[in-house]
């Protein structure tokens, strides 16, 4: 943890299971509330008190009073991703939608000293999004588009991370660090996976897409974005392994969650439920790095 003499203070917005705050206070954030409204999010933060001692709420940002929330000194608006993703092109749902007006207004009247928002690159494409998130007045606002987390997990993420303070504050991208982690590093010696029969007709080519295989052996590997979309197909991304007929299986639940640069001392409830968690989570190195520059600007 880094020693400053000041701590600041922040509130976390669509948490999730809490990526991006276990990563800001890794940095010397203290995080003094987390509010999302997903049941199995809040239940696991509350099954992490080691790390989540302050207020979680689950609740609903679109009915929460600006005025009935804390000060702090930053706020955190990790808003969910689907709408603004490419691939939601496919269905035709790349739409947006109105929660980020939601954050906005807690900003707008909170005016905290700085706000952090996450989402993936294709936010960039909503105009009247960006548009609010960047234009506040009195604000100084840094965009990183893509932040990618292979800076510091061997995993394909891009994300856009926008960062406004209210006096000029410069940042620099983050760049690749040197210990980065190795596939191999995050294989469990025991893991314990599920391996349903659509898991094996996927692997016998019986669909029309073959799985995302990642080979631990080669050493720089890279496995594909860990997505929430997870929970319900396993077969879509598998791991070379040893231990099974097939050569291949899914990730486990704590393999997934080390993609994500998740603690191994961060408890997840072993049900197909904690992939959907985890797909959706800031992998907590992104969210250290976001408060390693908190942590250079109140200090």
């Amino acid at each position: 943890m880094v020693s400053n003499s000041y701590i600041p203070t922040a509130k976390g917005y669509f948490s999730g299971c809490g990526g991006a705050e276990i990563g800001m206070m890794q940095a010397g954030v203290n995080i003094i509330q987390s509010l999302d409204l997903d049941q199995d999010a809040t239940e696991c933060m509350s099954l992490n008190k080691h790390y989540f001692n302050h207020s979680v709420l689950q609740e609903d940002i679109c009915v929460k009073r600006v005025c009935d929330q804390p000060d702090s000194d930053i706020i955190i608006g990790t808003y969910p991703c689907t709408k603004y993703s490419t691939i939601a092109d496919i269905h035709g749902t790349r739409t947006g939608d109105d929660l980020f007006l939601h954050f906005f207004r807690h900003i707008a009247i909170k005016k905290p000293e700085m706000y952090v928002v996450e989402n993936v690159p294709g936010m960039k494409k909503f105009d009247v999004v960006m548009e609010a998130m960047t234009k506040l007045p009195d604000y100084y606002v840094n965009v990183f588009c893509p932040v990618e987390a292979t800076n510091w997990l061997p995993q394909k993420r891009n994300r856009l991370i926008l960062i406004g303070t209210r006096k000029p504050f410069y940042i620099f991208h983050p760049a690749q660090i040197g210990s980065r982690p190795k596939i191999k590093d995050l294989i469990e010696s025991n893991p314990v996976y599920d391996m349903p029969d659509y898991v094996v007709s996927r692997i016998n080519g019986k669909y029309r897409d073959r799985p995302i295989i990642v080979d631990p052996n080669i050493i720089n590997a890279v496995a594909p974005t860990c997505v929430a979309h997870y929970a319900k197909d396993l077969g879509t991304r598998m791991v070379v392994t040893n231990d099974n007929e097939y050569g291949l299986r899914p990730f486990s639940i704590r393999e997934y969650a080390r993609l994500q640069g998740f603690p191994d001392d961060f408890i997840f409830p072993d049900k197909r439920s904690s992939y959907k968690l985890i797909g959706n989570a800031v992998p907590v190195p992104m969210g250290r790095w976001i408060g390693e520059q908190a942590m250079r600007y109140f200090n």
